[in-house]
């Protein structure tokens, strides 16, 4: 199994990032250490916004003008997926709980925003309203959702969460397979596509890596 190229890396903007999202020419980031969603020029990697999260922030996804975030609330980790607006904030009004109170990374593909929720092993098809649409049980263990290049993506991890491999998941299908592309640092967390490019957080190292097949 080959690895992949790593382009780039570099010190988070904020202690241990995990949810990345890319939009237009701006990667956004989510840091647990300091509940903040960084916007990053990637070409400088000067911070143009940051903007405080209601909560600890545990996936982001790109919804065409708008974006979604995970946010966990409360002593018991309850996760809510907010709405968020880059130059406005977070929307109090569109919080809606997300299924079970679970739930961590995100991923918006041909139209439809995924969920996945690892401590069920599954990822869910959310509907307009923040409901379940679909279930789709996960094969593996998974760090990480992302769509890009066409098709839907996962960090994949085996029982103990390690090995970790880079991997399409045909979700148009009713029992998807990981198939798998590449292997990954250990420390490898979330997904994002700049359309050229992919992007993970090390989350424990507190770096941003951007890496190719």
């Amino acid at each position: 199994m080959k690895d992949v190229k790593e382009l780039l890396r570099k010190a988070s903007p904020g202690g241990r990032p995990q949810p990345l999202a890319y939009r237009d020419t701006t990667l956004w980031v989510g840091a647990w250490d300091t509940d903040t969603i960084y916007a990053v020029d990637p070409s400088t990697w000067k911070v143009v916004d940051e903007v405080g999260a209601p909560g600890r922030p545990y996936g982001i996804a790109v919804t065409g003008n708008e974006m979604r975030v995970v946010v966990s609330l409360g002593a018991d980790d309850d996760r809510y997926l907010y709405r968020f607006v880059p130059g406005k904030g977070f929307d109090e009004a569109r919080k809606t709980p997300c299924p079970d109170f679970t739930g961590s990374h995100l991923a918006w593909y041909d139209g439809t925003l995924y969920l996945a929720q690892l401590g069920l092993r599954r990822i869910v098809a959310l509907d307009e309203r923040g409901a379940i649409a679909r279930e789709i049980a996960l094969p593996t263990h998974c760090g990480g959702i992302g769509a890009g290049a066409g098709a839907f993506y996962i960090i994949s991890a085996d029982e103990e969460f390690d090995n970790l491999t880079l991997a399409t998941l045909d979700v148009g299908v009713a029992a998807p397979q990981a198939v798998t592309l590449a292997s990954l640092n250990p420390e490898a967390r979330a997904l994002a596509y700049d359309g050229k490019a992919w992007w993970t957080s090390y989350r424990e190292q507190n770096e941003i890596v951007s890496f190719e097949v």
